[in-house]
């Protein structure tokens, strides 16, 4: 066993690395981290990006220093996006890719996401069991090289180019875009994506707000699917008379839209906007999708000719299942959008980009295209429940109305279905909350009712 020697290290998910800092991530864990993905993936060439927290910097540095002290180069992409370390990694042919973000998490929080050659996701399983064993051991073995680092910010450029290419630019019309990068990280990368439309002779119009990257998140921590930070894009949008506008989350691998008159579009009706919008120009393809609010999406995908796959919640369920199939784009509820010809990744940046197309397109307002849906098939959002005993309070809820239930899905949670509405219930991974979706065919009552019922149900027994 190395010097090191053994440590207690809580800061491995399911899929992932989140952990409180000075507690459950610091540097020496991220060095620990970087030695062993150099050793547990046989790496010698791994791209790593950062995010915009004040501790990331730090902590990217030491991650670096494992990974180099275990024989790996590093291309350096400093400051930049989930997203842009995909791109970088299947783009480059390196042999992995490690970013150093929190995403949306408590500002004493921070973490990594990791992803194999060709921006795969780590098997949870077995290569990233195997990787977390090996940081909580320490028994590393002795390097055959010393690895070097190398700045690759140039990557930013291609990546530029490459996400402006998902979009012909000479369809475009005049439009005002409002954004809202919340002090993340998505600014910088956002202007080289805009220099890059402006370049092609794009028609539009950006309104920045809170666009420059600030760690210590003086308008809250980014994460525009909270209800609380919704109303700052909302009333910017109606000030400025936008055309729509896009707020990110911290890493910006989520983007959230909001009309013309300023409200919020839930996610799982942007999933249903791009679907269709892909199966427009290739027919027949497969779409990908989460299971926990899905009676919209089932019918675009069925109405324009394509054929709906459903995967477990998470990036990388969704992208095994995307691979697997070959589909062409794959969404979640939870604002994450995935591309076949993005290396089956996620991307914040290239779903407004199809969306201003989309408009331009259709020469209609976001509005225009949306409200029906969302009377068509309501829903109620994701209802989180803080309980004494989750596991109890969803056996209730199952026992109650699994009995006249015509559809039991167990995929993710448990998802019943009835003549007319369904429900999806999960318990989270890492804290005791029980998460409901209720949702229906074109009654929003019902959706109110059924939230209510299963609601009290769950909290009172």
């Amino acid at each position: 066993m190395t010097a090191q020697g053994p440590r207690q290290i809580d800061c491995f998910k399911a899929y992932d690395v989140r952990g409180r800092l000075g507690m459950e991530l610091d540097e020496d864990v991220a060095y620990r981290i970087g030695r062993a993905f150099a050793q547990a993936q046989g790496a010698r060439d791994v791209v790593v990006g950062r995010d915009s927290r004040d501790s990331s910097p730090a902590l990217a540095a030491a991650l670096i220093r494992g990974l180099t002290d275990g024989g790996a180069d590093v291309r350096d992409l400093g400051l930049a996006g989930t997203e842009e370390m995909y791109f970088a990694t299947a783009r480059s042919g390196a042999d992995g890719g490690i970013e150093v973000t929190a995403s949306h998490n408590p500002i004493d929080y921070n973490g990594m996401k990791l992803v194999g050659a060709g921006a795969r996701p780590l098997d949870p399983a077995t290569e990233f069991a195997d990787l977390a064993a090996l940081a909580q051991s320490g028994d590393f073995a002795p390097a055959d090289r010393q690895g070097t680092t190398r700045d690759f910010g140039q990557a930013r450029a291609d990546y530029a180019r490459a996400l402006v290419d998902f979009i012909d630019v000479t369809v475009l019309r005049p439009m005002v875009v409002l954004v809202n990068a919340g002090n993340g990280t998505a600014g910088p990368t956002f202007d080289a994506i805009a220099a890059e439309l402006d370049r092609r002779g794009a028609p539009l119009r950006f309104i920045r707000i809170h666009h420059d990257p600030d760690g210590s998140f003086p308008v809250g921590i980014p994460n525009p699917l909270l209800p609380e930070n919704q109303p700052m894009t909302a009333d910017a949008v109606r000030e400025h008379g936008a055309d729509l506008g896009v707020a990110w989350d911290g890493d910006f691998d989520r983007c959230f839209f909001f009309d013309e008159t300023g409200r919020f579009i839930p996610g799982e009706y942007i999933v249903g906007l791009l679907a269709a919008a892909f199966l427009e120009k290739s027919p027949g393809e497969k779409i990908v999708h989460d299971p926990r609010v899905v009676l919209n999406t089932r019918d675009v995908i069925a109405a324009a000719g394509g054929r709906a796959v459903q995967a477990r919640t998470g990036h990388a369920f969704v992208k095994k299942a995307m691979r697997e199939a070959g589909a062409i784009y794959g969404g979640e509820m939870s604002a994450h959008h995935y591309f076949r010809d993005f290396a089956f990744a996620d991307s914040g940046m290239i779903p407004w980009l199809l969306v201003v197309e989309l408009l331009s397109r259709k020469g209609v307002a976001l509005s225009q295209l949306l409200s029906e849906r969302m009377r068509a098939f309501p829903s109620s959002g994701e209802i989180n429940f803080r309980l004494d005993d989750p596991q109890a309070a969803m056996a209730r809820v199952i026992d109650h109305f699994a009995p006249d239930a015509l559809r039991r899905d167990d995929t993710d949670g448990t998802s019943l279905e009835f003549a007319g509405w369904r429900f999806n219930l999960r318990s989270s991974n890492t804290e005791p909350v029980v998460r409901l979706n209720v949702e229906s065919v074109g009654d929003a009552a019902l959706v109110r009712d059924r939230a209510a019922e299963i609601g009290a149900m769950l909290r009172n027994g």
